[in-house]
Order: C-alpha cells, then sequence, then structure tokens
C-alpha cells in the first residue's frame, strides 16, 4: 500500500515514522513536507487546501490510502474530494470537520449528545461584550474568564485569565476582525488528550496524553500550538479513561451520525478532569500536536492497516490495539520570539539525529537545515517509566544548537513527582 500523508509538521513526520512500521505499507508521500520527512517519503509539493490538488496527486502517485493532518484542509473538504474519487482517506468530512470547525457547532452537538461541557455564550455584537464578560469569570463565579475565538486559530486564539481587560481586549480584538467570540466558563482540573479512531459509531481509543499550551515553564505566558506532551498519564486511572470514551466520545459519535455527519477519522478529545468528573474543553477533528509524537512513539499496532480499516468502514473488525510498555515525552523546540512573529533562516546543528521530528524547517541548497517557522522541531524520549523518558527527551534537545531557540524545562515534570492527582 502506497500512503501519501498531507502537512509539514512535526505530527505528520511522527506519522510517517509510524507507518513505515507497518509491514502493509510499502512506500510513503507527503505533501508538502519539510526537511526531515524528505529523507523518509517522496516529497511533492501541493496547496493542502484544494481537494482537486490533492486528488489529482493522489491520483498521479498511485496512493492506496491518503491521510490529511492539519484542520483547515479537513474543514475546507479536501477529504470528500478526494472519497469522491474513489480513494481511501483518512479523515472526516467537511460536515463532520465542523466538531472543530465551529466551536458552536461542538457545543450544539455536546448538547444534543448530553456530554458535560463549559456553559458557553457567543457574542457577535462588540455592544454585548461587556454585559457577556459579567457573567462569566470572576464576577460570574468562574476562577478566571475564557475568551476563544469561535473558529479555527491553530491554538492560540485562546485567552484564559483573571484580568478583565485582558480578557476584554482579547475579545475586542477578535470582533474587530470579524471574528464572533465564545465565552466559557472555566473548569478546574488537570487537562487531558485523548485520540479516538472514529468510524461511525465505532470508537478505538488511543493512550491518553497531556499537552502543555502555554509557552513558558510553570504554565506562564501566551498559549501557543504546543509546546510539548507525554503519554501515558500515570495518575488517569482505566475508569476514567472508560468514562471519557463511553460517556462523551460515543455519544458525540453517534450523535453526527444521527445528523448525517459520520464522523471518519480521528476525533480528539481535549478535556478537563474536573471535581465532578470530565467534561470537554473542545474536539479537533484530527491528530493533535505534540501529543501524537508520543503517543505513535509507544504504539505497536500497524497503523496503516489501521487508519485504512477506518477509511474504508471495516474499524470494528481491528484486533485490540497493542502497546509498548514504558513511557514517551515529547519537548518541542520552538523559535526565537515565538508565538509572536518568529525569527527564521538560522542553522539548526543536530536536527538530523534519532528522535528529532521535523516541523517548521527547511534545507538549503548548500544542505544546511534552517528555521522556518515557529515550531521548529520536537524530540521524542522514550524510557521505561516517566522520569527516564523525561530524561532522554532533555539529553536530546539539549544536544540540538539554533540561535535564540527555547524550550520548556518541565514537560511531565509534575506527573513524574507525583504532583498531579484526580
Amino acid at each position: 500500500m502506497r500512503v501519501l500523508v498531507i502537512g509539514s509538521g512535526a505530527r505528520e513526520h511522527a506519522l510517517l515514522l509510524a507507518l513505515r512500521r507497518d509491514p502493509e505499507v510499502d512506500s510513503l508521500a507527503i505533501a508538502p513536507g519539510n526537511a526531515g520527512t524528505a529523507a523518509i517519503a517522496d516529497q511533492y509539493d501541493v496547496d493542502v487546501t484544494s481537494g482537486e490538488a490533492v486528488t489529482a496527486l493522489a491520483q498521479k502517485i498511485g496512493a492506496g490510502l491518503v491521510v490529511i493532518g492539519p484542520e483547515v484542509p479537513l474543514v475546507l473538504g479536501v477529504a470528500d474530494a478526494v472519497r469522491a474519487a474513489g480513494i481511501a482517506c483518512f479523515g472526516p468530512t467537511k460536515a463532520a470537520a465542523r466538531i472543530e470547525g465551529s466551536k458552536s457547532f461542538a457545543k450544539d452537538v455536546m448538547s444534543a449528545a448530553g456530554v458535560r461541557t463549559a456553559r458557553s455564550e457567543i457574542v457577535d455584537n462588540p455592544a454585548h461584550l461587556d454585559a457577556a464578560l459579567d457573567r462569566f469569570g470572576p464576577g460570574g463565579g468562574d476562577a478566571a474568564w475564557v475568551v476563544k475565538d469561535d473558529g479555527l486559530a491553530a491554538g492560540k486564539g485562546v485567552v484564559v485569565t483573571a484580568d478583565r481587560d485582558a480578557a476584554r481586549a482579547h475579545a475586542a480584538g477578535l470582533l474587530d476582525a470579524g471574528h464572533p467570540v465564545l465565552l466559557e466558563s472555566f473548569l478546574d482540573g488537570p487537562e487531558v488528550s485523548l485520540f479516538c479512531v472514529v468510524d461511525g459509531e465505532t470508537v478505538v481509543p488511543l493512550l491518553a496524553a497531556q499537552d502543555f499550551k502555554r509557552v513558558g515553564d510553570g504554565d506562564t505566558g501566551p498559549n501557543t500550538g504546543g509546546m510539548g506532551a507525554y503519554a501515558p498519564l500515570p495518575w488517569l486511572s482505566d475508569e476514567v479513561t472508560s468514562q471519557i470514551v463511553e460517556g462523551i466520545v460515543r455519544p458525540v459519535a453517534a450523535e453526527l451520525v444521527k445528523r448525517g455527519s459520520a464522523f471518519s477519522g480521528l476525533l480528539y478529545a481535549g478535556l478537563a478532569i474536573t471535581s465532578k468528573g470530565p467534561a470537554v474543553v473542545e474536539f479537533n477533528c484530527r491528530f493533535g500536536d505534540p501529543e501524537t509524537q508520543s503517543v505513535l512513539a509507544l504504539l505497536d499496532s500497524p497503523l496503516g492497516q489501521l487508519l485504512r480499516a477506518a477509511a474504508t468502514g471495516t474499524l470494528a473488525e481491528q484486533p485490540p490495539l497493542r502497546w509498548r510498555d514504558g513511557s514517551a515525552v515529547t519537548i518541542v523546540l520552538a523559535a526565537e520570539n515565538y508565538p509572536g512573529r518568529p525569527r527564521v533562516g538560522d542553522v539548526i546543528v543536530g536536527a538530523e539525529a534519532d528522535g528529532v521530528l521535523h516541523a517548521g524547517t527547511t534545507r538549503r541548497d548548500d544542505g544546511a537545515v534552517v528555521s522556518s517557522g515557529g515550531r521548529v522541531l520536537s524530540v521524542v524520549g522514550t524510557g521505561p517509566d516517566l522520569a527516564a523518558a523525561r530524561d532522554d527527551a532533555y539529553r536530546l534537545i539539549n544536544s540540538i544548537k539554533l540561535p535564540g531557540s527555547h524550550f520548556r524545562s518541565d514537560i511531565g515534570l509534575a506527573a513524574a513527582e507525583g504532583r498531579i492527582s484526580v
């Protein structure tokens, strides 16, 4: 089977490495890829937002399966175009991808499915903003204001703050740009990312992970696309994971089927394990980055066969997933000034070692690997336990040199020290 992966980040690099371990995958291609993925897959240039262009490429190279990594092409309906050409595609339809593309749609689905989530309110008129803010945040009984862009924002459209002025400024900026604002109540408790491969009402959960959105140690600074992750979670019981699957993911998948927009692909539930039980923070319609890097590092089952089963409606026939023992930790190396406008074009030393997954990189004519984005690369460390995996990951990231780069030093630390409890 020839597999075409769409995307250019560390998530796609991790997907390629896992697909390469599948004995039924005989060749790999990626579009557009990066300096790291070029070493393990045929690389093509394509407009990932164009269903016509992606389909034409898949046909040209004889792809038996297309795996769409990023959310934007999914929300735009690229998977629909690929399927319409008779090519198996892992990724939801445009209608189902609204679970990520529209937070108000996701809230409506969760309400209909009886799924616990934060109370929320959409504000689309600046004149209504102040009154709405009064109903949330410290004045409305919450520990903080949670202000979100109602559409896609690559993980950076969210502000969680106890400062009303900061909450108002973020909301006003979104409204000025023509983006409706979602205000939510604050959910207490540690956050969990649970990936589930979904085929209609069939749900196959992967390992639970935890990611780190803030740019700085101790969860300080602005939100990012993710600065690191680890899996599995030593503090999350099998019982709670089962509650999430049976009480949240399956009802949402069933509701999407009921609405005529059945989900086929990777349904990502972002949750808070609150004092009252699991509650949904958000749903995504694809593998999350950087959690994917940690989760797939521990997957022992053949990934290509799993994704093809979901894409062809045979997921229910798959055997139970197998996992490697131990833990995996992912740390993101970011460019200077990220999550603001990043410094780019600097040579990276040590970027081609085992365990390094590329994202914002490119290769110059002289062969040097240089930075080309904000989140430049990820490193993945593994070990028999979380502490050992952290040691492995930090040893690796400290061997990489990029001027002005930065990374968090506390990925997985609280869990390794036993400081997280439910």
